[in-house]
Order: structure tokens, then C-alpha cells, then sequence
């Protein structure tokens, strides 16, 4: 279980969280819902090890996870696709799925994860010697889960995934996502600004505004409330 208690973040003397707090089950899909600068990425960077926590905690299954180097939070299970996928895009395919798994000495079990994720994207098996920066927006973030998937996370945190993305696109990496929440029982926390996509797919919701959480609740009950549909979902 994610449980973050209280969390403040800020750049400089400029607080931008400010007392989150978020539980999310093993098992679940659970959505991060807000505008453009409610906090999000942040919060996201502050789970994976990426900006310093200034008060509260983050725990993943009972083990405090707060301000600890990024590369132990990994060890930990936990891995985050950022906003804009942050490939490499002058490296191939391969060599991408390749970083998801650099702490990974077993070639045996390295080749039996590139199989799996060349299953779930056979484009990745058939671009497995192209540049990344050939690939389109798509190609790019289903590269950027697979990569993720390499590490075997037990916790993903997929920040914005539909930038860039046609909506077509994007409902089928949202497919994706529940699949890899069914097959390999994945925990996955989504941020996005697409409201309504999301609460068809996710169990519960999180809406920030401002670096608060100003509402959560079932995806059904954010769904049914025409009050919060109107006054924090654009719905």
C-alpha cells in the first residue's frame, strides 16, 4: 500500500504542496485529477525521489520512502513514467528497454521480461533496432511503460500520458494500463487532465487544486455528483 501523509513540497521558498494526503491500495488504479499546475507532477516526483519532501511522509508497504535516493525507491518497486516519456531518443528500442532494467544482472530473466513487453507491444519487438526518435507519440509511450514494466514494478506512477497523444491513441494505452493492471495485478497511479477517460478506468480519484486535495472519492461517486462534476471536473 502507497500511503502518503501530509506532504509539502516547495521550489525554493515557494511552497507548491501543501498537506497531501493519498492511500492507495495494493492492486488499484487510482487517478490524480486536476488543471494544469494543481500539483501533479510534483507529486509524483516527490514519491519517486526526484524533488525533497519538506514536511509529511511517503510509505510503501510499511517502509518510509521519504526523501530516499531515487535508485532505492526503484528497489523498492516503485517506478515512474514522467510527462513526455523522457526516452532516449537517440538510443534504439532495445537499448531503451534495456535502461528499464539496469539493476537487472540475470540475462535469463532480462530476456524473459523483454518477451513479455514484446508481447504487450509488438511494435517494440518490430522496431527493436529503430531510433526512438523515429518512433511516433504513441510508439513513444507505449516504449516508455514497457520500459517501465522491465524494472517488474509493483507501483507505477504514469504522469500525463495523453500529451501529445491522438485520442484514439490514448484509449488504447488506456486499455493497456488496465491490462497490466489485471494480468500482472500492478498498482498504477494515473495523473490527468482528461477527467473523463480516467474515471471510466480507475477505482478511485484524488482532485487537486492548488497543491490541495480538494476532493476524493469512487470514480462512481466523482461521477454521479453533479455539483463536484461541475465545480472540479468540467464535466
Amino acid at each position: 500500500m502507497l500511503d502518503i501523509e501530509n506532504l509539502h513540497v516547495a521550489y525554493g521558498p515557494v511552497e507548491v504542496l501543501h498537506g497531501i494526503s493519498m492511500r492507495v491500495e495494493p492492486g488499484s488504479i487510482v487517478g490524480v485529477l486536476g488543471a494544469n499546475g494543481s500539483g501533479k507532477t510534483t507529486l509524483f516526483k516527490a514519491v519517486a525521489g526526484l524533488v525533497r519532501v519538506t514536511q509529511g511522509n511517503v510509505r510503501l508497504n510499511g517502509h518510509d520512502l521519504t526523501n530516499v535516493s531515487t535508485q532505492s525507491i526503484v528497489k523498492q518497486g516503485v517506478t515512474l513514467v514522467p510527462q513526455g516519456r523522457m526516452l532516449f531518443p537517440e538510443m534504439t528500442v532495445y537499448e531503451n528497454l534495456e535502461m528499464g532494467a539496469y539493476l537487472l544482472r540475470d540475462r535469463t530473466e532480462f530476456s524473459r521480461r523483454l518477451e513479455k513487453v514484446q508481447q504487450m507491444f509488438p511494435i517494440l519487438k518490430e522496431r527493436s533496432g529503430q531510433m526512438v526518435a523515429l518512433m511516433s507519440g504513441g510508439e513513444q509511450q507505449m516504449l516508455a511503460i514497457g520500459r517501465a514494466l522491465m524494472g517488474q514494478p509493483d507501483l507505477i506512477l504514469l504522469d500525463e500520458p495523453s500529451i501529445g497523444l491522438a485520442p484514439k491513441i490514448f484509449d488504447q494505452i488506456l486499455s493497456t494500463v488496465v491490462e497490466i493492471n489485471r494480468e500482472r495485478k500492478t498498482t498504477i497511479v494515473i495523473a490527468e487532465q482528461n477527467v473523463r477517460k480516467i474515471l471510466k478506468i480507475v477505482d478511485f480519484a484524488y482532485v487537486l487544486e492548488a497543491g490541495k486535495v480538494a476532493i476524493s472519492g469512487s470514480a462512481d461517486s466523482l461521477s454521479s455528483d453533479e455539483s463536484i462534476r461541475r465545480a472540479y471536473l468540467g464535466l
